[in-house]
């Protein structure tokens, strides 16, 4: 134990965690059935024992439920932990442990990883003060809209791990740096970072995690960017970094978005370990049943944390701020975010505090907000999620894009309510098209290479028998499961990946893509690859060569985009002329020209979008945009709709060509054929463009 003063003229309650300031550092930490309270100080990573003891006085370091000690002499890089005494009654949910050395809920960072349990005792990683300051060089939140977002999801370290990325720094933020030139090139305007929460690396017998946690859906520490992506393994040094790469990617135009958790944590259920929130105030910080002897497992992982108890919806709060003020992140994206809308029972309820505190919070205003709007016990809400201010990852579009591309019967009607931005699960709400997050493949699935290369999963390699990941894929191999020499059978797959990405890109929304679809990752079938921390998960560079026509068409259709207001509207398309005279907004037809027989089994669509008014670059017009859509297995000859004709229609795609001749950056296509008729080829997609002459 310590005798080491503490000095009670810088004694405050809050802010929690642990603050440097006045020659000293301030560490706050929330119990309320705690009967004593600890700060275990260590001297290095390495170290199995504290260096130091030092107890929380009851009488002069506890206000309420906030024990609150300031420790002279001691500053940023001190390693530590706190330990708790308490009831321990696990069967109603009282778990404290004498012994357990807990990570600080708020935590800036952890340093090395389980050291082994030679006695029976768990040694997390350790907790390390940190110091905010960074010198940011003016930069700010970038403030992009979210209409005029393209949003490109990638995992930190399997960006650049393989060693043909050729970064110097495989595997990290800073290897992430290196690769910015590729994203420009591309043109998106955001990365979705999969969880850099910190997550277990080791077990907690200090063995390498089996199976891994590649993904990183298990936070030890939700303040704390993760160590395992820096280069400098000196303690603290990831949060230098992690500042260092959200400076550069907003140099570039870039925005941050991160996938955040916080509907469960890495301490499993009732026979998981005690590593934080469990030793501190169980059942505060987590949903439980059973009298409180089980934990409800909303989250399919084990536990779920309650996340609309006061205490815990300010840690989520103090979080976010957090990552916005201190990162400079841009937003975030919701894991499971229905698990927010329940109370603590588990249902279901309307406005819920903690996603109204988000939505309102000023410091979060200029951020985007985004849901994945269901969770693991049927909690699906995609459609009416939360406010105005909150969008969605469209799990509806995923499904209605998949399976209209597949060939299944009625779907054109959806396809078309997709194209347009979803208004049936938006526009009731008052809420707009870019609400809808549009993706047809995510970090949760088949890649788009897959969806066109398997029948059915194949997940063997994790190791649960193929059992785990979504038996629901809608994908099609084409009459091969898996890689193939088959000529026709490779043109089908890479047409079909083509209009996959045009219908995403031309759609009203905010476009999400996978990487690496634009050059045909591979998971080899599988759609759950968690666990993979390889060859199987990482970006291989060498697919940019490789499939070079498909990159170039993914970046002029990203640049078609970013350039045309007309295909990221801000409203909703009615099929009203917005100008006396005008073309509609939106108009749909049948391959012949005609009407379009909603309730038919055609598997064709024409699609014609005026150019929005407004002004315009006189040496970039508006244009406006005539879609040709064919699922069908054979040829069909489209006419194109009396509307449209007398316009000076040019190509700007066609997926069933090759490249070059596939797409047209420059909008100077050939014209269609004079008779206003278009031979497609099967499963393939058409557009043109034509300038808005006014």
């Amino acid at each position: 134990m310590s005798d080491r003063p503490a000095s009670p003229r810088f004694t405050y309650p809050l802010p929690w965690g642990a603050i440097a300031h006045d020659g000293g550092v301030q560490f706050v930490v929330f119990s309320r059935r705690a009967t004593a309270m600890r700060v275990l100080f260590y001297d290095r990573v390495s170290d199995p024992e504290p260096a130091e003891v030092l107890p929380f006085d009851l009488e002069s370091n506890r206000w309420g439920d906030a024990w609150s000690v300031f420790v002279p002499g001691v500053g940023p890089g001190q390693l530590y932990h706190f330990q708790a005494d308490g009831p321990q009654d696990p069967e109603k949910g009282l778990r404290f442990d004498p012994r357990a050395r807990l990570i600080d809920p708020y935590a800036k960072a952890l340093a090395g990883d389980f050291l082994p349990a030679t006695d029976g005792i768990l040694r997390p990683p350790k907790c390390v003060v940190v110091d905010d300051e960074f010198e940011w060089q003016n930069d700010r939140h970038l403030r992009r809209s979210l209409a005029e977002t393209v949003i490109y999801e990638l995992h930190v370290r399997g960006f650049t791990q393989a060693r043909s990325s050729q970064v110097a720094h495989p595997g990290t933020y800073l290897g992430l740096i290196e690769k910015i030139p590729y994203l420009e090139s591309l043109g998106v305007t955001a990365v979705e970072l999969m969880p850099v929460f910190e997550f277990p690396v080791n077990d907690c017998l200090g063995e390498p995690a089996h199976p891994a946690d590649y993904w990183g859906y298990d936070p030890l520490a939700l303040f704390a960017p993760h160590r395992g992506y820096a280069t400098d393994r000196g303690p603290g040094a990831q949060v230098r970094e992690f500042k260092q790469m959200v400076q550069a990617l907003h140099r570039a135009g870039i925005e941050v978005i991160l996938d955040v958790v916080f509907n469960h944590t890495a301490e499993g259920n009732e026979s998981g370990p005690t590593l934080s929130f469990k030793g501190l105030e169980n059942r505060v910080y987590y949903m439980l049943e059973n009298g409180g002897g089980k934990y409800r497992n909303l989250s399919g992982c084990g536990n779920t944390l309650n996340g609309n108890h006061p205490i815990v919806r300010e840690m989520i709060f103090h979080c976010l701020r957090h990552w916005v003020h201190n990162y400079h992140v841009d937003g975030f994206r919701f894991d499971l975010a229905s698990i927010l809308s329940r109370d603590r029972q588990g249902n279901l309820v309307p406005n819920p505090p903690v996603l109204e505190a988000i939505a309102e919070d000023p410091l979060l205003a200029d951020t985007k907000i985004i849901a994945e709007a269901w969770d693991a016990a049927g909690g699906y809400q995609v459609g009416n999620f939360g406010s105005r201010r909150w969008a969605e990852w469209n799990g509806r579009y995923r499904d209605d894009l998949r399976r209209y591309w597949r060939g299944d019967p009625n779907q054109v009607g959806l396809l078309a309510t997709r194209l347009a931005g979803s208004s049936d699960l938006y526009a009731a709400s008052g809420r707009k098209p870019y609400h809808s997050i549009n993706f047809i493949t995510s970090h949760d699935g088949f890649t788009l290479n897959d969806l066109v290369s398997y029948n059915q999963k194949h997940n063997e390699a994790n190791g649960e028998e193929n059992r785990d990941g979504d038996g629901a894929n809608y994908s099609y191999n084409y009459g091969v499961e898996g890689p193939t020499r088959r000529a026709a059978v490779e043109a089908v797959r890479l047409r079909q990946i083509k209009n996959m990405l045009a219908s995403l890109l031309l759609s009203q929304g905010v476009p999400m893509l996978l990487a690496g679809d634009e050059c045909r990752r591979t998971q080899q079938g599988n759609n759950n690859a968690y666990c993979q921390d390889n060859d199987t998960s990482w970006f291989n560079w060498q697919l940019v060569e490789k499939h070079q026509g498909l990159c170039r068409f993914c970046r002029a259709l990203i640049g078609f985009r970013k350039a045309e207001a007309v295909v990221r509207q801000t409203d909703f398309l009615f099929g009203q002329a917005r100008v006396p005279g005008g073309l509609p907004d939106v108009s749909w037809f049948s391959a012949t020209g005609g009407p379009m027989d909603w309730m038919g089994e055609g598997r064709s669509l024409v699609c014609l979008l005026a150019a929005p008014p407004g002004e315009s670059p006189a040496e970039r017009p508006h244009h406006h945009v005539l879609l040709l859509i064919h699922c069908g297995a054979d040829a069909r000859h489209f006419t194109v709709p009396g509307p449209a004709r007398g316009l000076n229609w040019r190509l700007l795609l066609n997926t069933a060509l090759e490249s070059p001749r596939d797409i047209y950056p420059d909008l100077d296509g050939p014209p269609p054929p004079a008779n206003g008729i278009v031979t497609m080829e099967p499963r393939s997609m058409a557009a043109f463009v034509a300038a808005d002459e006014k």
